[in-house]
């Protein structure tokens, strides 16, 4: 089920991949010391490595989640009608596996919505298959186009020589390429800028020191790893003039919901006078949620808090309390960076403008 391979494209390690007959997903559990794909072929497969983090970020789960609906009916000869109640049935599998990732919905609601289509248009099970296929590539390549037109919009609020402060991991690891947070990074170091980055190690997980300081090396950008709790001491001392996050659903007020310990950053931001964006893709947007309260807030294995590079850390039988994500109020995002472009405050009324657009 798993290979191990070094091959990535120009911008770092590919997170998704599709290898003709299987779906090939960069096992992140193991970075940065081990470089492994994970073979998949079927939709349980997928799921597993979706809940267990093999891939995260919200536009990667979504992507892998649509080839992982084409995985579960390529195979199958029934009629159409019946194609898409099992492409139906498979999607909200998948939507079992993490709750908060708004993408992850978005994709299984497109691939239903084009098989339902099929179904009616009474295609053959083959155009069927094929047409399914096209549709995850599809979402594939427009999220990489997406994720550039994100950076080159962020890039407007920014200027050469910039600290900039990320936390968790937003870039081309999380996405099908560049990134959403990191994507004005990888643009800068094209046209020849020099930021210096810090990225917070993102406990209790370190997708921020296994994941962003290991990609943002591997292009050769200036980065620097810090602890999170050492944040407010590098603002204080004037090196960041920008923090620029990911996120895994924005609410239609502006609410934002990003990997625990992004409140925090927020908060401290307002006091230092630094701007705090928030970068994502349309996708990722979604007014059918009033605000940050009825996101949904994955709570993981208390493993992950009690338990690191393979001992116990604290004593045994004591609670643990570990969300995935925390919710920052809008009034602390000073600006949503879109394909569409840069959004601001009143957030209730510009969303749904940039919908309109």
């Amino acid at each position: 089920m798993t290979i191990s391979s070094s091959r990535h494209d120009d911008h770092g390690l590919q997170s998704v991949r599709w290898a003709g007959d299987r779906l090939e997903l960069l096992d992140q559990r193991l970075l940065p010391e081990e470089i492994r794909y994970l073979e998949l072929t079927t939709p349980e497969q997928v799921w597993e490595a979706i809940r267990e983090l093999a891939v995260r970020g919200a536009p990667a789960i979504g992507i892998a989640a649509a080839y992982g609906i084409y995985l579960g009916i390529r195979d199958r000869e029934e009629d159409p009608a019946r194609l898409a109640q099992e492409v139906r049935r498979i999607g909200d599998y998948m939507a079992t596996s993490r709750p908060t990732a708004v993408n992850l919905f978005w994709a299984i609601d497109r691939m239903v919505r084009l098989a339902d289509n099929l179904a009616a248009s009474s295609a053959d099970a083959e155009a069927f298959r094929s047409a399914l296929l096209e549709e995850a590539h599809k979402i594939f390549q427009e999220d990489e186009e997406t994720n550039r037109l994100i950076g080159e919009h962020a890039l407007t609020l920014l200027q050469d020589n910039m600290g900039i402060l990320t936390h968790c991991n937003a870039g081309g690891l999380a996405t099908a390429k560049y990134g959403t947070a990191l994507a004005p990074l990888y643009l800068a170091k094209e046209r020849g800028w020099n930021l210096k980055v810090y990225a917070d190690e993102t406990r209790p997980v370190l997708q921020g020191a296994r994941l962003t300081a290991f990609e943002l090396m591997q292009a050769g950008i200036d980065v620097t790893l810090i602890t999170d709790n050492m944040a407010g001491y590098v603002m204080s001392k004037g090196w960041v003039q920008a923090v620029i996050v990911g996120t895994d659903r924005v609410a239609a007020n502006g609410d934002v919901a990003n990997k625990i310990g992004t409140y925090s950053l927020a908060v401290l931001a307002r006091a230092h006078g630094i701007p705090f964006y928030v970068a994502c893709p349309l996708s990722t947007i979604d007014l059918n949620t009033p605000d940050g309260s009825h996101i949904p807030i994955e709570e993981r294995p208390e493993q992950e808090v009690t338990e690191g590079f393979g001992k116990r850390t604290a004593p045994q039988g004591v609670k643990v309390f570990n969300p995935a994500f925390d919710v920052t109020p809008h009034e602390y995002v000073t600006a949503i960076i879109t394909e569409k472009g840069i959004v601001k405050a009143p957030y209730e009324e510009n969303l749904r403008k940039l919908f309109e657009s």
